[in-house]
Formats: C-alpha cells, structure tokens, sequence
C-alpha cells in the first residue's frame, strides 16, 4: 500500500486556504491545516508533514520566519510558498529561507499539484543520489553541501537542486527550457532571469577547482565542465 503524503498548508485567508485544502484532500493527500504561522510551526513539530505550503503574509508568524525556523534542523522537507509578492528580491528572499518553490497568487489548483508532485519526486531522487563526486569536490545533495579541502559551503534547496541537474549532465548540455519548467515550473522571462543569478552563485562557489566551468550555451541552456 502506498503511504498517504502529508501536506502541512498554513494560510490566514480562511476561504481559499478551505479550497486549498478540499482540493488537495480530493487528490489523496491528507492536509493539515494552520491558520497561522504560530499553529503551523506546532503541527509541523508534532506530526512532521511530508510537504509544507506556506503563505508568506501571515500573523503572528510570517511564512519566512517560519521555514527559517524549521531550516534549522529540518534541510530536506520541501517548503512551497504562497505569495501575491511577485518581486524578484521576494522571491530570492524565499529561496535564501530555505524554500523549494514559490507559486503567485492567484494560481491554479493544476499547478500546485504539479509542483507538490514534482517536489516529491526530486526528494525521492535525491535519496538515493546523497553524494557526488565534482572535480575536486565533494557535493553532499540531501544536506545541501559543498566540500572542497575538509572546508564545506552551505547551499541554498535552488543552488543544490540546479546543481544536482548539472552534475548529472556533466559535460552534456543541460536543457535551459526543460530545467526550468522542472525546478521553477515555468520557463518564462522572469524565471530565466532568476536561474542566471543562481548559475552566477553557483560558478562563485566551485570557483576553488579551476578545471571546473559552467558554460552558458546561449540559446539552449548550460553545460558544467569537470574531470570525472
């Protein structure tokens, strides 16, 4: 029997975080739901969600400081944040506290779903893909870690997953379109833009191994250059 996944949803819009929920309940999933950032933070430390969905404008405690709080101790449960912020340094903002994904209000029940399913699916690859050897470092996927000379550089869940992608493709060219509607959920503009500053991140921080390059094919996408 397949195990039933649990999504904690935290959302202070009564109304839609109902709708949300009764959605998801009607595709399988059991949601555990939260009004607040506060309640949230107690349901995830006693019933330990396979998922978290947070809106980020809430009381009490923001959706932020609530994955801060659980990133703590907790490196590998996907966070998905809901937000009617569409500016580029919110969404950056979202991603260095830790989270997966970040879906605009307002948005389809379709999309969250998919995004759900794509974020469970990368969790059950990374299980057992845990350590990657690139170049001369060490890449440690599940706690998002980079080690080069016993020295380890932490990663954000985006550099690790865009990096896991590269690593597989290593001296291949990882398709710009395909990565982007698999980590971002879409490949337009804006997503684009924000995938060449975690690339620019991710050069920065591999920069100790001077065999090793990411190249950006302009058009198709990039490729990481690195002896096996």
């Amino acid at each position: 029997m397949t195990e039933q996944i649990t999504i904690l949803l935290a959302e202070d819009e009564i109304a839609l975080g109902t709708i949300i929920k009764e959605s998801l309940e009607s595709r399988g999933f059991l949601v555990l739901y939260a009004e607040n950032g506060i309640v949230a933070l107690d349901i995830y430390q006693t019933k330990k969600p396979n998922i978290l969905v947070l809106d980020v404008m809430m009381p009490k405690k923001d959706g932020f400081s609530l994955a801060r709080e659980i990133r703590v101790e907790d490196k590998t449960t996907p966070i998905i944040f809901l937000t009617s912020k569409s500016q580029t340094k919110d969404v950056l903002e979202g991603f260095s506290q830790g989270g997966n994904d970040y879906l605009k209000k307002p948005f389809s029940m379709e999309e969250l779903i998919v995004r759900i399913n794509s974020l469970l699916d990368r969790i059950r690859l990374t299980k057992t893909n845990q350590f990657i050897t690139i170049g001369n470092y060490g890449f440690n996927h599940i706690k998002q870690e980079l080690i080069f000379n016993n020295e380890t550089t932490r990663l954000t869940h985006r550099e690790a997953e865009l990096l896991f992608h590269l690593a597989e493709k290593r001296n291949d060219l990882l398709d710009r379109s395909l990565i982007l509607k698999k980590i971002w959920g879409d490949d337009d503009f804006f997503n684009t833009r924000s995938m060449d500053v975690f690339i620019s991140k991710l050069r920065k921080k591999l920069k100790k191994d001077e065999n090793i390059k990411i190249l950006n094919i302009r058009g198709f996408g990039y490729k990481l250059i690195c002896k096996d």
